[in-house]
C-alpha cells in the first residue's frame, strides 16, 4: 500500500483492538496518512507506549483510550470522551476480536455469547452511535474487519466463524442506509495473519520446527483455499 497517495488530514480515527496484530498495523498506517487516531484496548500496557510511539513517527495526534467496548456503559465512557477531546468522529475501525480453537461440542452456551458481545456487538453499539453523525456531515467511513473465516469456516473455529458471517450481514446492511450520501460502509476479509497471538499458537503448536516448515503445512492442509 502506498500511504503517498492517501491524505486523511483533519479526519479523527477510531480503531478498537488497536494494541496488537492488525488493529496496530491499521493505527500506524492511518496516521501515516494524516489522520489523528484514537487506539483502544483493554488494558493501558497494549496502547499507552504505542500511542506514544506512533505520535512520535508521524508527527499526529495519537491518544490511547482504554476501555471495553464490549459492555454498553463502557461504550457510552469511551465516547464521551471522544467528543470531549476531538468532536466528530470521521472514521470508525470496528477491529476488536478474539478467535480460539476450540471443538464445537465443548463451545457452551456462556462461550457462543461471549463470542457475539465482543466480535459483533461492539461494531454495533460503535456503528449505531457513529454512524447518524456521519450523515449528517455527508462525509464518513465504517469498516469491520472480518475475516476469511466469514466465508470458509474453520472446523475449530465454528463460533469465531459465526461473529465473522454476522459482521458480513451487518456491514452490508449498513451501506445500504447509507445510499446517496459520501458515507461508506465495508467489511475486509484478512486471511490468515502473523500476528503475535498467531506466532504464540504457532510456537505452542510446533515446538522446535522450523517456522517456515510450520507455515507450509498449515497452508497445505489447514488452509488450503485461503
Amino acid at each position: 500500500m502506498n500511504i503517498s497517495e492517501y491524505d486523511l488530514t483533519g479526519k479523527v480515527v477510531f480503531v478498537t483492538g488497536a494494541g496488537r496484530g492488525i488493529g496496530k498495523g491499521i493505527a500506524q498506517v492511518l496516521a501515516e496518512a494524516g489522520a489523528d487516531v484514537i487506539i483502544n484496548a483493554l488494558t493501558s500496557r497494549y496502547v499507552e507506549g504505542l500511542a506514544a510511539d506512533i505520535g512520535k513517527a508521524t508527527g499526529r495526534r495519537v491518544v490511547p483510550l482504554v476501555a471495553d467496548v464490549t459492555k454498553a456503559d463502557e461504550v457510552e465512557r469511551a465516547i464521551a470522551r471522544i467528543v470531549g477531546e476531538f468532536g466528530a468522529l470521521h472514521i470508525l475501525v470496528n477491529n476488536l476480536g478474539i478467535f480460539e480453537r476450540k471443538n464445537f461440542e465443548d463451545i457452551d452456551d456462556a462461550e457462543w455469547q461471549r463470542y457475539f458481545d465482543i466480535n459483533v456487538m461492539s461494531g454495533v453499539r460503535l456503528s449505531r452511535t457513529y454512524l447518524p453523525g456521519m450523515k449528517r456531515r455527508n462525509w464518513g467511513r465504517v469498516l469491520f474487519v472480518s475475516s476469511e473465516s466469514a466465508l470458509q469456516i474453520p472446523d475449530t473455529m465454528i463460533h469465531y466463524g459465526m461473529t465473522k458471517t454476522a459482521q458480513l450481514a451487518i456491514s452490508r446492511g449498513l451501506a445500504e442506509t447509507c445510499a446517496g450520501t459520501q458515507v461508506t460502509v465495508n467489511a475486509i476479509l484478512p486471511g490468515p495473519t502473523l500476528s503475535d497471538g498467531n506466532k504464540a499458537a504457532i510456537a505452542k503448536r510446533a515446538p522446535g520446527r522450523p517456522f517456515a516448515e510450520v507455515e507450509k503445512e498449515f497452508f497445505e492442509k489447514v488452509r488450503p483455499s485461503s
